[in-house]
């Protein structure tokens, strides 16, 4: 399923209003595997995952599998120790659950194509560049980039 995203740009021609809108089609649903990956060392310190998880994500990628109907969605993470399922509605607040076990409530966005999940301490960005989805994932001044393709 694909979610219309709407921008509205106003113009006047001659004096009268013209609105001209755009949608852009974002599928997220699948199953994806990372296959490149900035060292993730930094990032996972700086949401204080444990040691373990460190060593872990060094070694493993994780799958992400993506459910969406309309703008619901089911974003689950999968490693060897745990999966991690967080499920949320775009424009609704929603409990989060992170990487290293933290809980927080936040609002998910779609903007210019981008999921964008964001609190004052993390932000997830995902987006689908051509047939690769691309996650952005900062903490602080730590940022870990996944590069993810479907499977």
């Amino acid at each position: 399923m694909r979610v219309a995203e709407r921008s509205s740009v106003s113009e006047r021609a001659g004096g009268a209003a013209v609105v001209l809108e755009m949608e852009v089609e974002v599928d997220f649903s699948g199953k994806w595997e990372i296959y490149e990956q900035s060292d993730p060392e930094e990032f996972l310190k700086a949401i204080a995952a444990p040691d373990l998880m460190v060593k872990m994500m060094k070694e493993v990628k994780p799958v992400t599998i993506i459910k969406q109907e309309g703008d619901r969605f089911e974003v689950s993470i999968k490693t060897p120790l745990r999966t991690n399922t967080n499920s949320f509605t775009i424009g609704q607040e929603a409990e989060f659950t992170a990487m290293n076990g933290m809980k927080f409530k936040t609002t998910a966005q779609l903007a210019d194509g981008k999921m964008i999940i964001e609190t004052d301490k993390l932000k997830i960005v995902r987006e689908i560049q051509g047939e690769v989805m691309v996650e952005t994932l900062t903490a602080g001044s730590a940022t870990l980039i996944r590069k993810n393709r479907r499977v």
